[in-house]
């Protein structure tokens, strides 16, 4: 049974780290129905580290744009590409540095989790009604300004049910990117994002666990690693010509059935 435990949550981590639905929502759901083994030290330790085989599922995926000395790209221009995406982390690395405690206790339920859900949502099918004028069509073409307010956007994020995915998305198509564009840069945001989140509440938590611990994080990270690698290839080929409603509605309805289980008692 915890094999299994630490393979669904490795799964779920993968299914929703990089689409608009909110991980952080999903896992924090999918823990009031199943436990993971063993210690509460255990399950927080978990809970960071199962995100990074999904920033290398990034990483491998978007590897010849990301890295500098690939064949046939531009040094300066993926130089300028890592400095933007910098700018656009800071604003999460200091507000999440004072805040992450704050936040963690008065968002980190149910309730929080469902509204978040259900706003998103609502917000996505505004934007697919009423798009935005498209100014940037690679993440590359997105300047300093754009990505520091980008920055700002993914803040809204430290709010579980909100979705760092959607956050940075929204923001990116508000200020100009278009879907695949913002996509793009919501991605590459995440690597020194979701990095600097693992390394502070690595430390904070940190990491003495046992070897049969470590052997299950292991298994939670390599189904989250292929999991991720296929959703972040399935939906940027979705996006080119298919819109993000299906995925606000799926917000929305599963906002209003937690409220529902909520009004129920079954949560």
């Amino acid at each position: 049974m915890s094999c299994i435990s630490v393979i669904i949550f490795g799964l779920v981590e993968g299914l929703t780290e990089f689409l608009p639905v909110s991980s952080t929502g999903h896992m924090i759901l999918l823990e009031e129905w199943l436990s993971l083994p063993g210690s509460p030290a255990f399950a927080e330790t978990f809970r960071i580290v199962v995100q990074l085989p999904a920033i290398l599922a990034v990483v491998l995926y978007f590897w010849k744009r990301l890295w500098p000395f690939s064949s046939g790209t531009d040094f300066n221009t993926v130089f300028l590409l890592w400095v933007k995406i910098c700018v656009a982390f800071l604003p999460a690395a200091v507000i999440g540095f004072f805040l992450d405690d704050y936040l963690e206790a008065w968002f980190f339920n149910p309730t929080s989790i469902s509204i978040a859900l259900i706003i998103g949502g609502i917000v996505l099918l505004l934007l697919e009604k009423r798009p935005p004028e498209t100014r940037f069509n690679r993440a590359e073409e997105i300047g300093f300004r754009i990505a520091l307010a980008i920055g700002f956007f993914q803040c809204l994020a430290m709010m579980p049910g909100t979705s760092r995915s959607a956050a940075t998305i929204i923001g990116a198509m508000i200020l100009g990117a278009s879907r695949p564009a913002a996509a793009e840069f919501s991605f590459f945001l995440a690597i020194p994002t979701m990095l600097g989140a693992t390394a502070y509440k690595t430390v904070k938590t940190g990491l003495d666990l046992s070897t049969s611990e470590w052997g299950l994080i292991a298994v939670g990270g390599i189904v989250a690693f292929v999991t991720a690698w296929l959703v972040v290839a399935s939906f940027m080929a979705y996006i080119q010509k298919r819109p993000y409603a299906p995925f606000a509605w799926y917000r929305m309805v599963l906002g209003v059935v937690i409220l529902a289980l909520l009004g129920l008692g079954y949560l």
